[in-house]
């Protein structure tokens, strides 16, 4: 898509679309010296100024004489065609009003201000006389960020101390002060630096994806391949000829704990550190990512989901690693699924995506078997290394008592690598220490105040969390219910238990518990991970994190602790997470040139994901699920849309999903079904009760008008909220 030169001349009417919930674009004079379409503009509303972008001509309906101008341009790139085109697009799809899809696409703070100087700090050559403790967090802090510089309040903020203690290293020359322009280019990457030698299984991919991307044009490719079969080094050699054909390529990853190991293969393979965009990056680096990205001048982004809304300039290539991740989809505020909005931005703009996995969703692999997308396979591990033995552990076997949860048979197989010198991992995919508190002497499950939801407890923390809204209470001695004393009892594993029973079973051994709560900040997780892979711990325990990517050379054993936790309940897709999550966690064992074994904890041995996961035989599964899906006409040979309805008062929330279900005219005039309105599964989360429809389609069906027309006249009365989710991935 070619942008247009469309000028709007001093005075002209525009159509402006800021960030506010208005909407639509609203009617404003062009300022002195005119501005450009898609021009990032400051504009007045009420007393207020506020971010927009000139999105078109003036509707000119309202009263001419009270339209007011344009208070300036800012100092940005103007908004490409192609990213408002796409914008535009993903509203309509996730049936999302546009203002909120701007807020997306203006993520950074001070995008106004004019260029200026800064001080910053980074790591300096002295060494002080005395170290404390704050001075040694804030030296470590700067050392954790790889050579970028920080202003004093983010150096201080990072490493949890006051601005003096930075000023006072700056003096003794530990940390050095200096003069810096606010946003600067990022260093060159050079696709001629030789990579890696590849396998011929990677060689012929990597040579298909370099073909592709020098052809140019749209086209969608599923990589997939066994663990360790080196999918990093094949898509590295796409993103190779995309900064040799003068693109910008954009590399999403599910995790932020994955950036660390990547950007350090990013800057062997091209000899310097791409643009990071995720949660973890200062403001001050969220600002220049977005502007350099605007101006061309970040050749690779490496991000979160969120990455997929900067406005590249002459995006060529988008990467979806893992691409079967859950945590792709966004499921607040905008509700999205990253990977599909990848294809789309790259069919508007004309650039290839490469979906990466080892375990690929339903959704990709069914487009690849009907022809949609292009198919490489990568079948072998990278160099000495092969794919884990996996074995069942029948639990109905074994003699374990109700308090414990690992079997004798993979304690026996976890001190067999200690022994050898060799790594072991556990996984439940439960974080906190326990799942449910109980009382003993009233039977009463302590919940939270807030959610139709259990309490976790959490010893690390000595506290009780809400895995739904987040609050946390101290872990109380009498019960809420009965007032009875010393009569609490935790009930069920989490990780932090499995740890407990670890210590005891073990003594000896170094053990680490990786769980995404049990770290303040990324950069701490970062970092417990590197000392992990470098020998740092003898068993690792964690949950899903551990399953997203890590490399462990060490690590021989892997034990899952209850491969049949994601079995239960009746989610449509937990048979393929359930699969996707053991062959993951499985992949870490055996990367070296040590054999790997996989142990799976299991009352079920018989049931069909189980005995599949065993064979190995991800075809067959594959089709087998494919194969239950069509003739239920669920996605991907379907189409679902869920609607969640909330508020303060249950009886309103209700009576509004009748009303609802009893008026479907525009959706069954289109074949969709409703049912519902029924409880949520979690029917009330931070006060708010929740109830759910869902709206059930054929493949093709035109479903987004259909619900637009749906609720087009619907009026919500007090604190009554509506949310449509397109392509829901959970049902809570």
């Amino acid at each position: 898509m070619t942008d247009s030169p469309t000028f709007f001349e001093t005075d002209a009417l525009v159509g402006v679309l800021t960030t506010q919930p208005l909407g639509r674009p609203l009617d404003y004079r062009a300022p002195e010296g005119g501005c450009h379409l898609g021009a990032f503009v400051e504009v007045p509303l009420g007393p207020r100024k506020v971010l927009g972008v000139v999105w078109g001509p003036g509707a000119g309906d309202y009263d001419l004489s009270k339209v007011r101008a344009i208070i300036r341009v800012l100092d940005a790139a103007p908004m490409r065609d192609e990213l408002r085109a796409f914008l535009q697009r993903a509203a309509d799809y996730t049936l999302t009003p546009m203002p909120a899809m701007l807020r997306l696409a203006t993520r950074a703070p001070g995008l106004g201000d004019p260029p200026s100087m800064r001080k910053v700090y980074r790591l300096g050559q002295g060494t002080p006389d005395r170290i404390t403790d704050a001075r040694k967090r804030v030296i470590d802090a700067a050392q954790d960020m790889g050579g970028l510089a920080l202003t004093l309040k983010e150096l201080a903020e990072a490493a949890g101390v006051t601005t003096s203690v930075v000023k006072g290293l700056v003096k003794l020359g530990a940390i050095a002060e200096e003069d810096s322009p606010r946003d600067t280019a990022f260093p060159f990457l050079d696709p001629d630096l030789p990579g890696k030698e590849l396998t011929e299984d990677q060689a012929t991919a990597a040579k298909t994806l370099r073909e592709t991307q020098r052809t140019g044009g749209y086209s969608t490719t599923l990589v997939r391949g066994v663990t360790g079969s080196g999918k990093t080094e094949v898509y590295l050699e796409a993103v190779a000829e995309a900064l040799a054909q003068g693109r910008q390529a954009l590399v999403l990853l599910p995790e932020i704990a994955l950036t660390a190991e990547f950007l350090t293969r990013v800057q062997e393979r091209f000899g310097a550190r791409p643009a990071e965009w995720h949660s973890g990056v200062t403001m001050t680096e969220r600002r220049r990512v977005w502007k350099m990205v605007a101006e061309g001048q970040a050749q690779l982004v490496v991000g979160a989901r969120s990455a997929l809304f900067l406005p590249f300039q002459r995006l060529g290539l988008i990467v979806v690693d893992e691409e079967h991740d859950t945590s792709y989809k966004q499921e607040d505020g905008v509700l999205y699924n990253a990977r599909d909005m990848a294809v789309l931005r790259a069919a508007i703009c004309g650039a290839q995506v490469v979906l990466a996995s080892a375990t690929p969703s339903l959704e990709s692999w069914a487009n690849a078997e009907a022809g949609k997308y292009d198919r490489l396979t990568l079948t072998t591990r990278f160099g000495p290394a092969i794919l884990p033995d996996m074995q069942a552990i029948d639990m109905r076997a074994e003699d374990l008592p109700s308090d414990k949860w690992i079997s004798p048979t993979l304690r026996r197989a976890v001190e067999a690598r200690l022994q050898r010198g060799e790594q072991a991992m556990l996984f439940l995919n439960r974080r906190g220490y326990a799942p449910v508190t109980i009382c003993r002497a009233c039977g009463h499950q302590v919940g939270c105040a807030q959610c139709d939801a259990r309490m976790v407890e959490h010893r690390f923390l000595k506290r009780l969390v809400c895995h739904q809204c987040g609050e946390s209470t101290p872990i109380p001695t009498t019960c809420p219910a009965c007032e009875a004393e010393d009569r609490l009892a935790a009930v069920g594993p989490g990780v932090e238990r499995l740890g407990e029973e670890a210590h005891a079973s073990f003594p000896e051994a170094r053990i680490a518990v990786l769980s995404s709560d049990m770290y303040g900040s990324a950069r701490q997780l970062k970092a417990e991970i590197e000392a992990i892979a470098q020998g740092g711990a003898d068993i690792i325990i964690g949950t899903q994190l551990v399953a997203k990517g890590h490399n462990f050379p060490l690590l021989t054993l892997v034990g899952v602790i209850d491969a049949d936790l994601g079995l239960q309940g009746s989610d449509l897709r937990a048979a393929e997470r359930t699969f996707q999550l053991m062959r993951q966690v499985a992949g870490r064992a055996g990367r070296a040139d040590k054999p790997g074994t996989a142990l799976l904890q299991t009352y079920q041995p018989e049931h069909p994901v189980i005995r599949a996961i065993l064979a190995g035989d991800e075809e067959a599964f594959w089709k087998a699920e494919a194969d239950e899906r069509r003739a239920a006409g669920m996605p991907p040979y379907g189409r679902l849309a869920g609607v969640i309805l909330s508020g303060s008062d249950v009886q309103q929330v209700f009576d509004l999903g009748n009303h609802l279900a009893r008026n479907d005219a525009p959706l069954r005039r289109v074949g969709a079904q409703v049912y519902g309105p029924a409880p949520a599964p979690i029917a009330r989360v931070r006060g708010r009760h929740r109830v759910r429809l869902l709206v059930k389609a054929p493949k093709g069906v035109a479903l987004q008008p259909a619900l637009s027309d749906w609720i087009a006249n619907l009026r919500l009365k007090g604190d009554l909220r509506l949310a449509i989710d397109i392509d829901p991935q959970s049902f809570f």
